[in-house]
């Protein structure tokens, strides 16, 4: 390395480079691979996420390039890694350039076209147009407010409309980033020091349990609704589902009702109810669209699910081992990796992994980052009041000559680590959140919309947050990157782009402020529609079996690994009654015989779920998104209002307003019998004895 960076020509650097591009270019092919099956999935979907995210890992790659490539002739023996200038031009470029394209036209659009539900190219492409059309609007709204500023501060001419274009972008994308990064410079390092305890890992995955348990009910029940109504849609022969026959047997395709289970498990309902009398071909596409986002829905949380399991029987394992000192945790399932099914480790130094050495790498690693995220933290607020005082800058300029400074190899390398750490803060963010619209990740079934958007978030974010790594630097060392010249001439060019870049960071203080003392889960509490938020400690001390609690989650989780959960019994029946055996007859244990509440109680497997059902199916036409959403705060208030009216027992004295009153003797008020049924207004024996037909003779009774 030292014969690289000594040498006056830059074919080493190129090599090391373009090695390091092949590096880059695998490990995005093995994400991709986890995540999508590359054989089936389209073209048009694994080019532009494969550049969504090769893209901004060069840019990681080209930023400490960059910072060491300004250094004097006379310097080159400590630059380490360099370019020429015109090298590093074109790199820019075409890095900036396509990562903007992408971001802001191609993601957007692909995301709404793969998530249309027309069959047509065309008309899905019309579809996406029309989706994005509000937001290019508001984008082009914000675009003529900032070019009146530009044209009054610089002048119009081509240079302005640039400069633009390229401060806009950044600006919103920096107030994403500086969001999303502070509050992963809190979980990350928290995280790791959490689970450095097992039984405090095992007891938040239990927390975590009756929620995910819910939510992969709701999604499975919502694809059944959605089911039936594309096998009621199945039914129609005549009229204008004739013009539709393709698409429909497609749907019913796609749905694999009979092999998924017996026709009689789906909810009955009136075909009026369910499909429109006319199909026209916006239904269709609406039902496709529904059908494919309750499919990845369910996939989702199912995966999750499964995780969860997974993660809680291993921690288990390891609590269990304490005793004797061997851990084993079984086969591997036959969905597992080559490296998870290779066993290299006996049962005790598998146990000295787990419970001496782990634990403690955990430790470390959680006290590192901290101290990595308020280095970062403390180098953002001092940056543009005191940029000397910046840390960051002292550890990746080690060659001072008078004020300015010298970026060699081992800067590089802490320079490339800074900005991935900054990145992954962010990201981490982005997948931990689970608040943009039920997208999420999920092992090799990633939606295509999903995939879309994750990728435009990742290239969003890596040209912000790389730039603002190198505002960290001194003045003199990043003014004269060709990265600066590209990008941070055009938002240094008026006053305003200045005051925001170097200001505008010190918010950062605010997420990292709210996530490390629990902001976000007080607020929710506070205003009383954070139900899935958990205390630990409260929890701990509490001995009720609210939902959402880690003794349900327990319970949850012990009878779905030993096989013994409703849902699974529900599933066997199922397919004993497909094979043509008789379904037997379930029995459920009271939660009096056991003497515990049962977490199904809470859970949609209950007696709850026909009174929520009954409401969704009933509606005529399902044409809402199935994403499970929660009550607002106005809505938890009148039920908390609802549920306090309920309980409130009927006073005294509104119950003895009718003791003194008597009845006259004809009414059968005189009896001793009647004196103590009294309080009880019209029992059945008062109700008996003042018939009418007593009034005639006999017993009051009518004999045929």
């Amino acid at each position: 390395m030292l014969h690289i960076a000594s040498s006056q020509s830059p074919v080493g650097s190129i090599i090391f480079a373009c090695i390091a591009l092949a590096i880059l270019s695998i490990i995005v092919l093995l994400i991709l691979r986890r995540y999508l099956p590359l054989r089936t999935t389209p073209a048009y979907l694994l080019v532009p996420v494969f550049f969504g995210l090769w893209l901004p890992a060069s840019i990681v790659l080209l930023v400490p390039i960059d910072l060491a490539s300004n250094a004097s002739p006379d310097d080159e023996t400590i630059r380490g890694i360099w370019l020429p200038h015109r090298a590093l031009l074109v790199a820019w470029r075409i890095s900036y350039w396509l990562t903007f394209v992408l971001t802001w036209f191609i993601f957007p659009i692909f995301a709404e076209y793969s998530d249309a539900g027309y069959r047509e190219p065309k008309d899905r492409l019309i579809y996406s147009l029309h989706q994005n059309a509000q937001y290019y609007a508001i984008i082009l709204g914000s675009g003529i407010l900032g070019l009146v500023y530009f044209i009054i501060s610089y002048g119009f001419h081509f240079a302005s409309l640039k400069g633009l274009v390229m401060a806009l972008a950044y600006c919103w994308g920096l107030i994403l980033a500086i969001y999303l990064m502070g509050h992963g410079l809190v979980a990350i390092p928290r995280n790791l020091i959490r689970n450095v305890s097992a039984s405090g890992r095992l007891r938040r995955l239990q927390s975590r349990a009756p929620k995910l348990y819910e939510n992969m009910e709701d999604a499975i029940l919502n694809l059944e609704d959605i089911e039936f109504q594309v096998s009621e849609l199945c039914k129609r022969k005549t009229g204008s589902a004739r013009d539709f026959q393709d698409w429909i047997e497609e749907l019913s395709d796609m749905c694999n009702i009979p092999e998924t289970r017996p026709r009689s498990a789906i909810p009955r309902e009136s075909d009026g109810r369910t499909v429109p009398t006319v199909i026209t071909e916006k239904f269709l596409a609406d039902l496709t669209r529904q059908l494919v986002r309750a499919k990845h829905a369910k996939s989702r949380y199912i995966d999750e699910w499964d995780r969860l399991l997974h993660d809680a029987s291993r921690t288990q394992a390891i609590l269990d081992s304490s005793a004797s000192k061997k851990l084993d945790f079984g086969g591997a399932s036959p969905a597992s990796s080559t490296l998870e099914r290779l066993t290299i480790l006996t049962p005790y130094t598998r146990y000295l992994l787990h419970r001496q050495i782990l634990p403690y790498l955990r430790l470390f690693l959680g006290g590192f980052l901290s101290l990595a995220s308020i280095c970062i933290t403390w180098s953002e607020l001092v940056k543009g009041v005191f940029p000397s005082l910046s840390v960051i800058r002292f550890t990746v300029v080690h060659h001072w000559t008078g004020d300015s400074g010298r970026v060699g190899f081992a800067g590089q390398l802490i320079a490339a680590l800074w900005i991935l750490y900054m990145c992954t803060a962010a990201l981490h963010t982005v997948t931990d959140v689970k608040v943009w619209r039920g997208r999420a990740l999920v092992k090799r079934n990633t939606a295509h919309e999903s995939a879309f958007w994750y990728a435009g978030q990742v290239a969003r974010l890596s040209v912000p947050l790389s730039y603002n790594f190198i505002t960290l630097m001194s003045p003199k060392i990043y003014t004269k990157t060709v990265f600066y010249g590209l990008l941070g001439r055009y938002i240094d060019l008026t006053p305003l782009g200045d005051w925001f870049d170097n200001l505008f960071p010190i918010f950062v203080l605010l997420p990292v402020l709210a996530t490390l003392f629990g902001l976000y889960g007080k607020v929710k509490r506070f205003f009383g529609f954070g139900v899935d938020i958990v205390d630990d400690e409260e929890d701990e001390n509490s001995g009720g079996y609210g939902t959402g609690s880690w003794r349900e989650g327990r319970v949850l989780i012990e009878r779905e690994l030993n096989g013994t959960s409703i849902s699974r019994r529900l599933e066997e029946a199922a397919s004993r009654t497909t094979s043509g055996r008789a379904q037997p007859i379930l029995t459920v244990p009271s939660a009096r015989a056991e003497g515990v509440r049962t977490p199904f109680a809470t859970s949609p497997s209950q007696h709850t779920l026909p009174a929520r059902n009954t409401t969704t199916r009933g509606r005529s036409t399902v044409t809402t998104p199935s994403e499970p959403e929660e009550d607002n705060f106005f809505s938890s208030l009148s039920h908390r209002f609802k549920n306090t009216i309920d309980t409130i027992d009927t006073p005294k004295w509104i119950q003895d307003i009718g003791d003194g009153i008597k009845k006259p003797k004809w009414m059968g008020g005189d009896d001793e019998a009647s004196g103590s049924g009294s309080r009880s207004g019209s029992g059945s024996g008062a109700a008996g004895d003042s018939d009418i037909r007593r009034w005639f003779g006999g017993d009051g009774r009518i004999r045929l």
